[in-house]
């Protein structure tokens, strides 16, 4: 089963996001680890599985919401594997993040 890549930028915000839950929430971090681990397989077997938002950012860039939890996996669905590029909670100005 393929399974995404992620950049140094992605596997900080996914570092920062457990570390955070994991002080209040053991259970919370470890499920949040294993909505990741999912979503990377689901982003390498179906790269074009997630949302395509044209106003935030161009082809072959997509998004994917994290079932459960308020974080968006940014990733391109172009590159071989796919890229996981960010993950971003869902309270972030994502255009602000994605302008020119």
């Amino acid at each position: 089963m393929a399974e995404a890549c992620f950049t140094a930028a992605a596997a900080r915000d996914v570092r920062a996001a457990i570390a955070s839950l994991a002080a209040e929430s053991p259970a919370t971090a470890r499920a949040l680890r294993n909505g990741i681990k999912t979503a990377g397989r689901r982003i390498g077997t179906d790269p074009e599985s997630g949302l395509q938002s044209l106003v935030l950012a161009d082809e072959p860039i997509r998004f994917l919401v994290l079932t459960g939890f308020p974080y968006v996996m940014v990733y391109d669905a172009g590159a071989q594997p796919a890229l996981i590029l960010r993950m971003l909670h869902g309270a972030s100005d994502l255009p602000e993040l994605f302008g020119p």
